[in-house]
């Protein structure tokens, strides 16, 4: 193996920054291309069909935690059995957790299709007649590509660990702009509403989820393909464990969802939800420089951790901090500059929903100041095979602080609790990140 570039290499500021690029320009464009689904949602449809989507959003959450689990987990254990120069071990790793990530989706699929109706239920969608069917209609569609979402979403982070950021990239690249394009016919040639969206959505994940799979059945030089493997449970719960933050704020994400849209019909209604799904939406669009850079260099971390370079490890977690650091002050100040307009992008320009959302955004934007480095130091931790630490650090950030704010402030000073919640639970956050980085640097030596 090459060992001066790639993974393997003596990384500087510039060098991060060019192998995290593809997976950050991955995650921007994911975000772009689920707001774009979102604006014909909200444009050629209507906010009916907005809120359902965002009804569905706990379930689709689920699947997402459980490879973004997987994906993280055992990129972790590979990149350090890579370090140790152990590729064959790795690809047998590689292997047995792929077919397993897609076993689990198998199972989500079947059981989701039998008991979907009484959770869309549970989680709000019998608010009206027409709000339950629209979920019902994306749900179903949804539901049928699990097995492959859980593949696709795993491989963004497995391509990375591979050495093949770009190749990632453009694989998104392909199955995003499938899927705008397909929203365009779909929803506003064909008029097939909700239905359309959904059947766009299955369709661009289809796409790159069978790509890469094609690659690592042909490619015989990269880092990692599909070989011959073993079944190793340990292995697949380990990968569980380590990747336990992530699937930690993924299924966290999908219980705050399901309090928000639950306050959101008590406080104010449908076009509450509608709001605070175009919050999120909003959210996607300025935070993947956050996630993107976190994933692409966890798996550098993972290898120097395995290799026992002490000093490589120092000057990246060095370089990454004062990265994040900057790119959370311009992702603060591009939400206050570039907010309202992409809120009137998804609802009118003074509609009801447009200023709900509006009013909320000033306040939810603070928590950009400090999602920034709780999403690394929570990567770091995984990357360093310490998913106890990351799944605390996660269950406090995305669960119990925002819970126990929702749970309070909206009781005592009305809606602008609800808002005020996730920007309280990232700053209480900030504080647990310091004291485990604080507590934990001689055993890592990090600095």
């Amino acid at each position: 193996m090459n060992n001066t570039t790639g993974i393997e290499q003596e990384h500087t500021m510039k060098s991060l920054l060019a192998y995290a690029a593809p997976t950050i320009s991955v995650m921007i464009f994911v975000s772009i291309y689920t707001i774009m689904d979102g604006i014909f949602v909200a444009r050629f449809v209507n906010s009916t069909a907005l809120a359902a989507v965002n009804i569905f959003m706990p379930i689709y959450a689920l699947i997402f935690a459980i490879a973004l689990m997987l994906g993280t987990g055992s990129s972790a254990l590979i990149a350090k059995k890579m370090g140790e120069n152990k590729y064959q071990e790795a690809r047998c790793h590689f292997t047995f957790i792929v077919l397993s990530g897609f076993v689990l989706g198998l199972i989500i699929m079947l059981a989701g299709s039998i008991f979907i109706g009484p959770l869309l239920e549970l989680f709000g969608a019998g608010a009206s007649t027409t709000l339950f069917d629209y979920t019902l209609t994306y749900a179903k569609i949804i539901l049928l590509v699990s097995p492959l979402l859980i593949v696709q979403i795993m491989f963004e982070t497995l391509f990375v660990t591979a050495g093949k950021p770009k190749l990632s990239l453009v694989i998104t690249l392909i199955g995003g702009s499938t899927n705008i394009i397909l929203d365009y016919l779909f929803i506003v040639v064909m008029e097939m509403g909700i239905k359309g969206a959904a059947l766009a959505t299955a369709i661009g994940i289809i796409i790159p989820a069978v790509l890469g799979i094609l690659y690592f059945l042909v490619s015989k030089n990269s880092h990692l393909y599909f070989t011959r493997f073993k079944v190793e449970w340990n292995i697949l719960l380990r990968s569980c464990i380590n990747g336990s933050s992530e699937m930690v704020t993924n299924l966290s994400a999908s219980v705050v969802t399901l309090a928000f849209n639950l306050l959101m019909l008590e406080f104010i209604g449908v076009e509450g939800v509608a709001a605070v799904t175009i919050m999120l939406y909003v959210m996607f669009v300025l935070t993947p420089f956050f996630m993107g850079y976190s994933v692409g260099v966890a798996p550098i971390i993972s290898y120097n951790y395995g290799s026992q370079n002490t000093v490589q490890l120092k000057r990246i977690f060095k370089h990454s901090m004062i990265f994040i650091g900057g790119s959370s002050l311009v992702v603060f100040a591009s939400s206050l500059l570039l907010g309202p307009y992409m809120i009137q992008l998804m609802a009118g320009k003074g509609s009801e929903v447009y200023e709900i959302a509006k009013s909320g955004f000033w306040i939810f934007s603070i928590g950009f100041l400090f999602l920034g480095v709780n999403t690394f130091t929570s990567m770091l931790f995984t990357a360093l095979s310490n998913g106890k630490i990351s799944a605390i650090i996660s269950l406090l950030r995305t669960l119990v602080f925002v819970l126990t704010a929702l749970w309070t402030l909206p009781f005592i000073i009305g809606v602008n609790g609800i808002w005020i919640a996730v920007p309280l639970a990232e700053f209480l956050s900030i504080m647990v990140c310091a004291f485990f980085l604080f507590k934990k640097r001689k055993v890592y030596q990090y600095f």
